[in-house]
């Protein structure tokens, strides 16, 4: 039985909170530059990572104080065994309006009916580049074909709505906007480019290897003419652009224009923190509660998911949380977060918290 619903929850800025990504693994199988720069890494005791049991129940509460759209990812959610299981009791859940993936594609041709048939709803999918030799240079792994191939399954799976985005780093990939532009029209996915983010986790970042949000535009009307921005009330992280011919493309310009103050989204970790902010360095562990069974006086389950439902109302009615605002007005802008930190606090990571 779901919890009993409630009205829109709304933080200290005004903001609902409706969007959930859900994080089932810290691992993944690529070791992408602008992501996971360094080869090895602090990973989360695989005890500590909540079940599907425990992970649907958990965004049963939080669908129960208004979230309707949820996301999984990792690290790369389809290392996770059995992921469409977890769809499927994701897809159960009325409240879920919105059920979709993010994955970096490799794993994706094995899995794409599966969870079409568990009632996956749309798959977003991480292509950086067209070019085999420049994606092994990007992820340090030789898989470009098989992301490729999961494009297509998907397709073949019947999915719709589907977004191919691709993180544009100034000298390694800034010259193939348009081929990958084409390339989504081709394959009926639409391209969202995302600036370099200098996100917990991305020790070699730097300043000057940002193509800006103005720096594509740029680019794509010397190749398209005249690009038109497309005005909508979305709290959508992208900012949708249409060209001449009607090919809609997003930029996603968290680095240069945030989108903080209509950010409706937080994160679940694998191992059950919930970080408000994809900057936050600190979050809310809820796996000790629901793994107890009990609340603080050690009631029944139920009444452990009332008491971490409150610690939803509570921590998010009081959220300020404008991290990628605030990065924008150092004086000396670096890497966020400090490769010793990271060795410490792996829950610091990209890759666990969910991009």
């Amino acid at each position: 039985m779901l919890p009993e619903t409630s009205s829109a929850l709304l933080d200290a800025l005004g903001r609902p909170l409706h969007s959930l990504r859900v994080s089932v693994t810290d691992r993944c199988n690529l070791r992408c530059l602008y992501c996971m720069p360094e080869e090895d890494y602090v990973w989360l005791p695989r005890e500590e990572l909540l079940s599907f049991e425990e992970l649907a129940r958990l965004v049963a509460i939080f669908t129960s104080v208004g979230v309707t759209r949820v996301r999984l990812t990792g690290g790369e959610p389809l290392l996770r065994r059995d992921l469409d299981q977890l769809v499927r009791m994701l897809a159960a859940n009325p409240r879920v309006e919105d059920l979709a993936l993010t994955t970096n594609g490799v794993l994706l041709a094995a899995q794409a009916e599966a969870l079409k048939r568990a009632g996956l709803h749309r798959v977003t999918v991480s292509l950086d580049t067209l070019q085999p030799e420049r994606f092994r240079a990007m992820t340090r792994r030789d898989d470009h074909h098989r992301v490729l191939e999961g494009i297509d399954a998907i397709r073949g799976a019947g999915f719709s709505g589907t977004k191919i985005d691709a993180v544009i780093v100034r000298g390694s990939n800034d010259d193939e906007l348009a081929d990958l532009i084409e390339y989504g029209r081709e394959n009926e996915a639409e391209v969202r480019f995302i600036e370099y983010m200098d996100v917990p986790g991305a020790t070699k970042w730097k300043m000057d290897r940002v193509f800006s949000r103005d720096q594509m535009i740029e680019q794509l009307e010397k190749r398209y003419g005249k690009i038109t921005p497309i005005v909508d009330e979305s709290s959508a992280p992208a900012s949708r652009f249409s060209l001449p011919n009607g090919t809609i493309f997003g930029i996603i310009a968290s680095t240069t224009a945030p989108f903080c103050r209509r950010c409706d989204r937080s994160r679940i970790t694998a191992d059950g923190v919930w970080y408000r902010c994809l900057y936050a360095t600190s979050g809310t562990d809820f796996r000790g509660i629901l793994r107890s069974g009990s609340g603080n006086n050690g009631s029944h389950p139920r009444q452990a998911d009332s008491e971490i439902a409150s610690m939803i109302r509570e921590a998010w009615t009081v959220r300020e949380d404008r991290g990628a605002e605030l990065r924008t007005t150092a004086n000396s802008r670096g890497a966020f977060v400090r490769l010793d930190q990271l060795r410490n606090d792996p829950h610091l990571e990209m890759h666990t918290r969910g991009g």
